[in-house]
């Protein structure tokens, strides 16, 4: 690697982690305002996170584990969800999220997430608290419809 050129860049001067991140960014930009805010709050982050995995000028990859959900939130059409896992495979060769992703749009029995309220609280620790017991609540219910 020549030195000045950011790493993942290939010989030609194209980064695949950028070009995914980019068309991401771009079907992003093309929803209504606040789908960031519904991404980052689904994700259990903060904006910013949104903002960083979004970027193509940062190298902070999008984890394959948030990938179903952002196609969710964001109503990827088959197209775009079969070129951005297409672009995302490129930039991340040993991770095949294909499946995922089909499985994800298929709609075929995995987990969904779904966007729950919780008042914000002065005490960031009791905050942190109260959304991990929520988490943990979903994670009991899911395992007791799955044992029904």
């Amino acid at each position: 690697m020549s030195v000045g050129r950011p790493a993942g860049d290939s010989t030609d001067g194209t980064n695949p982690v950028s070009a995914y991140k980019q068309f991401l960014r771009d079907l992003i930009d093309r929803r209504p305002s606040g789908t960031r805010q519904l991404i980052a709050s689904a994700l259990g982050k903060h904006k910013s996170f949104v903002t960083q995995i979004t970027n193509p000028g940062y190298a902070v990859p999008v984890p394959a584990k948030h990938l179903a959900t952002i196609f969710d939130i964001c109503h990827f059409s088959p197209a775009e969800r079969r070129q951005f896992v297409a672009l995302y495979e490129t930039a991340h060769p040993n991770r095949q999220v294909a499946a995922a992703a089909e499985a994800s749009a298929a709609g075929s029995g995995g987990m969904k997430r779904i966007v729950v309220e919780v008042p914000v609280l002065r005490n960031a620790g009791r905050q942190e608290e109260m959304e991990r017991l929520v988490r943990d609540f979903a994670r009991r219910v899911a395992a007791l419809a799955d044992r029904g």
